[in-house]
């Protein structure tokens, strides 16, 4: 049975392409007594216009429980009944929000282990140090089995639309030809070095890159100024996820799926490059 949550919303992931779902967004956020929620699926560019929700945003849907996902925070969103409220300008009323009634790991093996033991999937992380921000060069292209189901999709037309919004409304975004990472350590020393699939650094690049004239190399370095050289004058978080594939399997299964980066409040909270 559907149940009303209202939600505050800190993450959006660069959206994905799905054999079952089409195009997807995976959203992060928390609720009003500090627990996480994950929504999923959502086809974030489908919903209507008043929908699409921005970052630090207040929504309210009805959702269920997603029995497909083993992870107690997933959970499925009756898109017609979601709406938007109240928008978080400032960087104290976010704070508040996301650390209200929540623990801050600041050690990764801790919060590996709480997955494990109680399938714990989301999370807010303190780095101790940042040690770079790297990125490599992957696939430029969407997978083309997925890509076929689309257009397969596309072609099942729908007796009020037009085949040209049709053709719109399985338009696939533009894919990210780099994975890119951040290296850091924990207040143990340990290092880690994780994947970051937020949907602001997926935009960041491609603004960069239509700034820089389509040269890879100048948007890449701007990218890494601003995650690398900017953030290090902030105070940065983490908003670590894991994924269902690999959440069981893999020794660390959480990847970045978000950062939050407030003005420092005590010159001792400010992250050092190493």
């Amino acid at each position: 049975m559907s149940e009303r949550k209202r939600i505050f919303i800190v993450v959006k992931t660069y959206p994905t392409i799905s054999k079952e779902y089409s195009e997807l967004v995976c959203t992060a956020g928390i609720l009003e007594d500090g627990s996480w929620i994950r929504l999923y699926p959502i086809p974030f560019r489908k919903l209507d216009l008043e929908q699409k929700y921005p970052k630090y945003t207040w929504i309210e849907v009805e959702v269920d429980r997603n029995t497909k996902d083993f992870r107690p925070e997933t959970y499925r969103p009756v898109l017609e009944t979601l709406v938007i409220q109240d928008h978080a300008k400032e960087w104290e009323e976010r704070r508040n929000i996301i650390f209200s009634n929540k623990k801050i790991y600041t050690n990764m093996q801790e919060l590996i282990s709480k997955a494990k033991t109680e399938k714990k999937s989301l999370a807010v992380f303190k780095p101790t140090k940042i040690h770079d921000f790297i990125y490599k060069e992957v696939d430029r292209e969407w997978d083309k089995g997925k890509l076929s189901i689309l257009k397969g999709l596309s072609k099942q037309m729908n007796f009020f639309q037009t085949p040209e919004e049709i053709a719109d409304e399985f338009k696939t975004v533009r894919k990210v030809p780099y994975e890119f990472s951040y290296v850091f350590e924990d207040d143990s020393g340990h290092k880690s070095t994780l994947m970051i699939e937020d949907w602001e650094l997926g935009m960041l690049y491609f603004n960069c890159l239509q700034n820089a004239n389509e040269v890879e190399s100048v948007a890449l370095s701007k990218v890494k100024d601003k995650f690398l050289t900017y953030f290090n004058t902030r105070d940065l978080y983490f908003f670590l996820g894991t994924t269902k594939q690999y959440h069981n399997v893999a020794r660390n299964p959480f990847i970045i799926i978000g950062v939050f980066y407030p003005p420092i409040l005590q010159e001792d909270n400010q992250i050092r490059l190493f």
